[in-house]
């Protein structure tokens, strides 16, 4: 029952494109192709039916990090972090509402110092690996995520998002309707509950980013443990150091709106890019990455200022069909070409109806609630009873 389970991965899958077999080796910040031929692609390289040569070449410019947006992005966001959480406990004297707003606001930076980690965790932030997990490591301490550990499931999620026969790893729980149905009383129940509103995003937070990521993962390396003893340490000494200059209670007041505004800010982001109505889950044999990435990750068109503070993770079909792409990037990347924008499209409003959304229907290649899936059950079992003719006595 968990949001972010930790499930090692490593081997080579394998899936036909178009009319060549392509083989996806899984790496550390997602995965490479390789064509039957031998030619290498890149990094999530897949195909378009058409004009491959000219949507790569669209693309590939923007994969390379530029090291001033970067440090500038370093400055913009966790300057503003720190300078915040001064401001919110300066402000206790004044007005706890007052402390309130501006710790909401220093959680919506910490979304952004996410977005940082994020992108590390992909090495697309910076050219140089150590300058990706040094400030990664950095950024996951604030953020209470192990750098490494989160690389991994993350870079799994990547390699299998909307492939229904490796569901597990990285993603949000979700069943088909006929997994729902063919379910015993008890699965549906915990289910339910993992789906509903308040335990994902109100517990979901607590349990994931102050407990599970506490822990490594089984059969994780021993730098990935390393990794998470050095980040938990990290948070305790940083939660120590606070707690000494500005007193437990004061500490707690700031912190919890802090956490959950951008805890529960940062799941309700993966959640919306995937549960959407139309989103995209296919089995194995038929799956494709790049209409995983185009029609299975939305493009959350948030206005500008929320695109600004959440690192423009709402271009997520951008995102998907290149973590390569820094989040600086990515909003160029969709404007660049017109095939990047013909995809599933999101508003703050319409993200709202994801709330209902409980299981994927095979069927109709939609999301949908539990109340529709039990009018389909009642539907099905109150279906007439033809009369069976009884034959007449002959005396």
């Amino acid at each position: 029952m968990f949001i972010l389970p930790h499930i090692g991965y490593s081997g080579i899958l394998s899936k036909c494109f178009e009319t060549k077999m392509v083989f996806i080796r899984i790496t550390d910040v997602g995965f490479e192709m390789k064509e039957e031929n031998g030619s290498e692609r890149g990094q999530c390289v897949s195909m378009f039916q058409e004009d491959k040569s000219a949507w790569r070449k669209d693309i590939a410019t923007y994969e390379r990090p530029q090291i001033r947006h970067s440090v500038w992005q370093i400055l913009n966001t966790l300057l503003p972090v720190f300078l915040l959480w001064y401001i919110a406990y300066a402000s206790l004297s004044v007005s706890y509402w007052l402390t309130l707003g501006v710790s909401v606001l220093a959680g919506g930076f910490l979304v952004r110092t996410f977005i940082i980690f994020h992108d590390c965790c992909h090495r697309s932030f910076f050219k140089n690996k150590a300058a990706n997990e040094i400030i990664g490591t950095i950024t996951g301490i604030m953020t209470y995520v192990p750098f490494h550990q989160w690389r991994h499931t993350h870079s799994v999620h990547h390699s299998t998002s909307g492939n229904l026969d490796k569901r597990g790893t990285g993603d949000i729980w979700t069943l088909t309707v006929e997994e729902y149905l063919s379910a015993t009383p008890l699965k549906r129940r915990i289910y339910r509950l993992y789906r509903n509103p308040f335990i994902m995003f109100i517990i979901g937070p607590i349990y994931i980013f102050l407990l599970d990521y506490r822990f490594n993962r089984k059969g994780s390396s021993m730098k990935e443990r390393i990794n998470t003893y050095i980040t938990n340490i990290g948070i305790v000494g940083i939660a120590a150091l606070l707690i000494w200059a500005v007193g437990w209670q004061a500490y707690l007041m700031i912190q919890i709106p802090v956490f959950f505004a951008s805890s529960m800010t940062g799941i309700w982001l993966f959640y919306v890019q995937h549960q959407f109505e139309e989103s995209y889950f296919e089995e194995n044999e038929d799956w494709d990455y790049v209409q995983a990435a185009m029609q299975g990750s939305s493009f959350y068109n948030l206005p500008k200022f929320l695109h600004w503070i959440t690192g423009n993770i709402g271009y997520h079909h951008i995102h998907h069909l290149s973590p390569r792409v820094p989040n600086y990037n990515l909003e160029s990347v969709h404007n660049k070409n017109q095939r990047f924008r013909n995809v599933p499209t999101i508003s703050l409003l319409t993200s709202l109806q994801s709330l209902r959304f409980r299981l994927w229907n095979e069927q109709t290649k939609k999301f949908v609630g539990i109340k529709e899936v039990k009018r389909m059950a009642a539907d099905k079992l109150s279906l007439p009873v033809l009369p069976v003719p009884v034959s007449k006595k002959i005396s």
